[in-house]
């Protein structure tokens, strides 16, 4: 698959699989909310039936920002600080939870981007969202995908962000950079996704929505 994608591409790609949105954040009728999650999961969920409860879940969003360069898109992930109460220094999309001054997950994943990143709204062109992502710490994840043309300049905030990078996105869409690898946490084995690119690895929920996004730019 080349990553040379038009918008107009990308955004057919997108809207051809359209996950449920009954029961995000938590809200709702359980059962619903359950069969909800379970009709949007992909491969990339290797931990099926270990959802938390939903009564118990942390509604957030994040950005998926595709960089539109002219020689091939890329994707822009951060590496949180070292020093946050959770998943300290783990590379993530910019987003977090959403408020409730918040409209809705893209404008909660929007308004987390421009704190954290500094990148301002009206740059970012959102074009679809992918699959809602439920992590094993208990937090539902609406991943929102938005294109970014440059030039554009980040201001990072150093008390969440250590630093800004991109990964092409031809690197993200090859399947044989999805490597799959097992931990021991909490007495549980779980299977999780790891991308390795240059010096950093690239695992858990980023890594799931990273292979949930090849999945549908792929099909």
């Amino acid at each position: 698959m080349s990553a040379r994608l038009s918008r107009e591409e990308l955004i057919e790609r997108l809207s051809r699989r359209r996950p449920g949105r009954r029961g995000f954040g938590g809200s709702g009728d359980p059962i619903e909310a359950a069969e909800a999650r379970e009709a949007t999961r992909g491969d990339h969920d290797l931990n099926p039936g270990e959802t938390p409860p939903s009564a118990a879940l942390r509604p957030a969003a994040v950005l998926v920002p595709l960089i539109d360069h002219p020689d091939g898109m890329t994707v822009l992930l951060t590496q949180r600080t070292a020093h946050l109460s959770a998943h300290a220094g783990q590379i993530a999309f910019p987003g977090g939870r959403i408020e409730k001054a918040d409209a809705d997950p893209v404008a909660a994943a929007l308004r987390e981007t421009e704190e954290e990143v500094g990148l301002p709204r009206e740059h970012v062109a959102v074009i679809g969202r992918l699959d809602t992502y439920v992590t094993g710490t208990g937090f539902e994840i609406t991943p929102i995908v938005g294109i970014v043309t440059p030039p554009y300049k980040l201001t990072i905030d150093p008390f969440e962000v250590a630093e800004a990078f991109e990964v092409p996105l031809s690197y993200i869409l090859d399947a044989r950079n999805h490597n799959r690898t097992e931990r021991e946490s909490a007495g549980r084995t779980r299977i999780f996704f790891v991308l390795p690119y240059e010096r950093r690895n690239i695992w858990g929920a980023t890594a799931g929505m990273l292979v949930n996004l090849a999945e549908v730019l792929n099909s």
